[in-house]
């Protein structure tokens, strides 16, 4: 078997945005049977809630639409994040600037992306924080992502 295609998704705290890009794409993955093939991931570019469970209010919005956000939150970091993963997607143009920031070669900056540049249907430059808002925004980072997780999946053709 060829070797796994890892994608690791990145916000800030990684309590909202990027577990749920991890689960929602790994949901969609399976779904079309490519499951086996990919290492997906998360990670924030603070350490402000290492260890932490996804935010309550994003896990409930996410299991409405059948999604487990299981990871719990760690910091990005660099020295073996940039070896391991093929692929690190940012949620918005902070935490990809941040990534930029840390890559330590050209290299390790041709595996940054932003997840809305896969989108299809909506036309957003970034995933917004829903963290300080109401319902509404939890259930558009939950658009945005089963979207731009379309996009990528194509994308990617395995």
């Amino acid at each position: 078997m060829n070797k796994k295609i890892k994608v690791l998704f990145v916000c800030l705290g990684n309590i909202c945005r990027s577990p749920s890009a991890e689960a929602i794409f790994r949901g969609y993955v399976e779904k079309k049977g490519f499951g086996k093939i990919f290492e997906i991931d998360s990670a924030g570019t603070s350490g402000y809630h290492q260890g932490e469970p996804a935010d309550a209010r994003m896990r409930r919005h996410a299991s409405k639409r059948g999604y487990k956000l299981t990871s719990l939150s760690r910091k990005f970091e660099p020295d073996t994040d940039f070896d391991h993963f093929d692929m690190i997607v940012a949620m918005d143009r902070d935490n990809l600037h941040d990534l930029k920031q840390m890559a330590r070669s050209k290299e390790d900056e041709k595996k940054l992306y932003l997840m809305t540049d896969f989108s299809t249907e909506f036309d957003y430059n970034y995933v917004p924080d829903p963290y300080y808002g109401g319902d509404q925004g939890f259930e558009l980072v939950i658009d945005l992502l089963e979207d731009a997780s379309s996009g990528l999946f194509s994308h990617l053709k395995p």
